[in-house]
């Protein structure tokens, strides 16, 4: 196992600078903000990327953000096919169509390179891989610049891991261990779902990169030297601390800490956010589920809010996405929709990423009244 120590050039050029470097005495008055836009869409045909181009252009652009980049394009394709096949009956997963539009959208802005990225099982890099979620890989890899693909479950394409630090420390772990494709990139995108999560209670921008652990060093068969061919999810490095990284890997900072999910996602999600920004942040709403984040949980519903939102700030998005949804941003653990964790946002607010106060982020678009749509009480495992 090889690791890469220390942040890369463009890892440290997209950090948060010194609204993060006030840790944990950053309050909600002083935590970026930025504008998100609420569009409406009623499918993902033509009305698709028109829509989204003129959401993004109700945020200022993106011309300046990607043009002569290289770009990353983190999907949410959640869920081991292997042990949960597609459901089109639930959309929980990232529709073909918002991929191919995002890719379009980023070649006609100039980015320079666009790398799409998730991790999936199995832990290969074969085209056909991607092309089983319904991807149109031919028409992504004719968008107008040049376009890779790299599955993040391993090292993947290249001979070392890539080791990103939390600026403020870290919540869980001080540091991470990722596949190259995340700092090896000048812009980094979260294209996500507008969705319920059992134990985040929501799941949109930020929840997106608790799948940047790679299984090969955060799985539960990692072992004491890692595992290029992993077969096993992240719970119980991730959710229960029952495991360990591997020797090499930074450890946890307090194995004292509680061992529950709804303390360690939400805060693990919140290091990986620090520890690799989201430059900008597209959620599909378009058509959905509520109750979970995917088929295997009991009682999930779809839904159908037509809804897109876009932003750069990952926290902004995700408060507003949260309001859309019915929601209290600012809702702390046992209000719905945390019923099983703490709140991602707030945790996020508290380091300074950005704010998930409502009254201190300009919406363009829809009004977040016109936009809202009922959710319910969150992911409680029954139907509504």
């Amino acid at each position: 196992m090889e690791i890469a120590h220390g942040i890369s050039r463009r890892t440290a050029m997209a950090g948060l600078g010194g609204a993060l470097l006030a840790g944990r005495k950053a309050f909600a008055a002083e935590a970026p903000t930025a504008p998100v836009a609420i569009g409406r869409c009623t499918g993902y045909g033509k009305e698709l990327e028109p829509v989204l181009k003129d959401l993004l252009d109700k945020i200022g652009g993106i011309g300046s953000l990607v043009k002569n980049k290289t770009v990353a394009l983190k999907l949410n394709l959640t869920g081991n096919p292997a042990r949960f096949p597609e459901r089109p009956d639930l959309p929980y997963r990232n529709h073909p169509a918002t991929v191919l539009a995002v890719a379009h959208l980023l070649a006609r802005a100039g980015a320079r390179r666009i790398r799409i990225i998730e991790s999936f099982f199995p832990a290969r890099q074969d085209l056909e891989l991607w092309a089983r979620y319904g991807l149109d890989v031919n028409a992504i890899n004719n968008v107008g610049c040049k376009v890779e693909w790299e599955n993040v479950q391993n090292r993947g394409l290249a001979k070392q891991y890539s080791r990103v630090k939390v600026p403020w420390g870290g919540y869980v772990f001080p540091a991470y261990d990722l596949n190259h494709s995340f700092v090896d990139c000048d812009v980094y995108v979260s294209l996500s779902k507008l969705k319920n999560h059992w134990i985040a209670g929501v799941t949109m921008a930020m929840k997106n990169n608790f799948g940047n652990t790679p299984c090969s060093l955060y799985g539960g068969d990692a072992g004491p030297d890692g595992n290029e061919n992993p077969q096993s999810e992240r719970g119980p490095v991730c959710h229960t601390g029952k495991a360990t990284p591997p020797k090499g890997v930074p450890q946890e900072l307090n194995p004292d800490s509680p061992r529950d999910p709804g303390y360690r996602v939400p805060r693990i999600t919140v290091d990986l956010v620090g520890a690799r920004p989201i430059d900008l942040a597209i959620v599909d709403g378009i058509d959905t589920i509520r109750g979970g984040e995917g088929a295997w949980n009991p009682g999930v519903q779809r839904l159908k809010p037509n809804l897109l939102l876009v932003g750069r700030n990952p926290v902004c998005v995700d408060a507003v996405c949260t309001a859309v949804m019915g929601y209290d941003p600012r809702a702390t653990r046992g209000t719905a929709p945390f019923v099983r964790g703490d709140n991602t946002m707030l945790l996020a607010e508290q380091v300074g990423i950005g704010t998930a106060d409502l009254n201190r982020i300009e919406i363009a678009g829809l009004s977040i009244n016109e936009a809202r749509f009922d959710f319910g009480p969150g992911p409680i495992g029954k139907t509504i």
